[in-house]
């Protein structure tokens, strides 16, 4: 990846409705260049899907948290169940499986309080492989607009 592959993303983040030759014009380059680079960098992986951006309070979902979330016993069908439990919630955006201390971490959105709470009791709390769980609200949710490619 070079300056003009990270400018092309930084791009497309932003606007991925943008057209070839309006990219081509904003990095002065050929649309003929600017098509070749991006589908280069759909080819390698880097780019993998172009998705709208939702607001979430447009959704009823003004409330966000973080729940890590333990469970015992550590078993692939244990940690394969629960992953399938949890990304199947309405409640749950994303469910991420850790290392460490925890064993997954869930990221909610509800409209308020009481569903979260609601979801925690509910959801959770009542599953028998579910040891604990600490929730942290989300204030504000900043996105890193192109995550640069560390060097080797």
């Amino acid at each position: 990846m070079d300056h003009l592959d990270t400018e092309i993303i930084r791009l497309l983040q932003a606007d991925a409705r943008r057209s070839n030759r309006d990219l081509a014009r904003t990095l002065g380059i050929a649309p003929s260049t600017c098509l070749e680079r991006v589908r280069s960098l759909t080819r390698r992986g880097v780019i993998r899907g172009y998705h709208a951006q939702i607001d979430t309070v447009a959704l009823n979902r003004g409330v966000q948290a973080m729940v890590a979330v333990q469970i015992r016993p550590l078993s692939r069908t244990v940690i394969d169940a629960f992953a399938a439990f949890a990304s199947g919630l309405p409640e749950v955006l994303s469910t991420f499986v850790m290392a460490g201390g925890d064993d997954f971490m869930l990221h909610v959105g509800v409209p308020d309080l009481d569903r979260l709470h609601a979801f925690l009791t509910d959801h959770l709390a009542k599953r028998r492989e579910v040891t604990g769980f600490r929730t942290s609200v989300i204030f504000k949710q900043v996105h890193k607009a192109v995550p640069e490619r560390l060097p080797d």
